[in-house]
Order: structure tokens, then C-alpha cells, then sequence
């Protein structure tokens, strides 16, 4: 949930904003949400290839065991044990907590953030807004008079492109409860970014 609070000396004044219809007109955004998807997928793939390779010993173990003597069975057995505990590794290196991942994701996705927030920084303290809520954020709106929505005003404020602007426009219609996002920080990344990887059955 995203909410930035001015105090003000005049009558309250409320607004809101839409950070994914405000991210999703971003250039820098969509650039960055291409790059965290491409590193996604490269490196899900690097994670496939390791997994493979451990099929494959273990598969070629359950061949060759009959005719293994059992020193040779412990060994081959280790070697499997290994390269799954390195696959697994890997995986949580990539795309564990606080792995690749997500240090690329807060390298490229938390600046635009910070112009985002300064903007809207800037506009309340400009507009006398008390309150400014994120209707894209974990806050449940039932109801929000468009009238009311600034999000448009941000991205002017952060030089964005007028024509073609994607999503939502103002409209002078009302608008239904958003969906809610669970994302850090009240900015909703995209579900690209947030690939998980799944071992393969054996």
C-alpha cells in the first residue's frame, strides 16, 4: 500500500493514483521489466540443463547398477547427491530470496520508484493533497471517482508521453475496486520477473 500523507493548514483535499497504470507507461519500465524477463528465462533455462544432467546419471545408475560392484554403487550414488545439491543451489542462487533475481529487479525497478514517488511528492505538496492513496497497491478501494485520480498528472510530471499512454484513461466514468497487489514497496513489477522454477520430476 502506497500512501503519502502532506500536512496542511487548508481543508483536506484526497487523491489517488494508479502506480501499475503509471509504471506501465514508463518507458524505462517496460525496458527494465524486458530485461528482468530475458535473465528470467536464460537462466531458468541454466537451471533446466542441470536438473537434466542429474536425470540423466540417475537414469543411467538404474542401468548400470546390477552390474556395479558396491564401492562403485556409493560412488555413482555421491555423484548424484552432488550434482542435485548444485542444481538446487543454483536455483536458489537465481531466484531464491534475496538472489539474483531480485537484487536485478531492486537495481533496475527502484529508481523509477523513487521518480515516481517524488512526483507525487511534489504534486501534493503543490495541490495541498492530505492524503494520496495508491489505488494499485494493497489498499482496498470499493469505490474511486475518477475525478479524483492523478495518475496522469505523475506521468506529466515525469515527462511521459501524452499520446498512446496504455491502460485506463480519465474517463468521466466511475471506476470499479483494482485489483490488489502484493508487491513491496506499493509498485507492482509484473509477473515476468517473478518466474519460479520447478524441479523435474525423476
Amino acid at each position: 500500500m502506497f500512501i503519502f500523507a502532506v500536512t496542511t493548514i487548508q481543508a483536506q483535499k484526497f487523491a489517488y493514483v494508479d502506480t501499475q497504470y503509471i509504471l506501465d507507461n514508463i518507458p524505462e519500465f517496460t525496458e527494465a521489466q524486458a530485461q528482468l524477463d530475458e535473465l528470467s528465462n536464460q537462466w531458468q533455462k541454466e537451471i533446466e540443463t542441470k536438473f537434466a544432467e542429474v536425470d540423466k546419471m540417475y537414469k543411467d545408475y538404474q542401468a548400470q547398477s546390477v552390474l556395479l560392484p558396491d564401492d562403485m554403487k556409493k560412488k555413482k550414488e555421491q555423484e548424484i547427491v552432488e550434482k542435485e545439491k548444485e542444481a538446487k543451489n543454483l536455483q536458489r542462487v537465481r531466484f531464491g530470496k534475496d538472489g539474483d533475481l531480485f537484487k536485478k529487479r531492486q537495481e533496475l525497478v527502484k529508481p523509477i520508484q523513487e521518480k515516481i514517488y517524488n512526483a507525487i511528492q511534489e504534486l501534493s505538496a503543490n495541490n495541498n493533497y492530505a492524503v494520496v492513496f495508491d489505488k494499485g497497491g494493497s489498499l482496498t478501494m470499493m469505490y474511486a471517482n475518477p475525478k479524483f485520480d492523478i495518475s496522469d498528472d505523475v506521468l506529466d510530471n515525469l515527462g511521459a508521453n501524452l499520446n498512446n499512454r496504455k491502460g485506463k484513461g480519465k474517463s468521466g466514468s466511475s471506476t470499479p475496486a483494482p485489483k490488489q497487489s502484493g508487491t513491496s514497496g506499493g509498485y507492482n513489477t509484473g509477473s515476468g520477473s517473478g518466474t519460479e522454477t520447478r524441479e523435474p520430476k525423476k
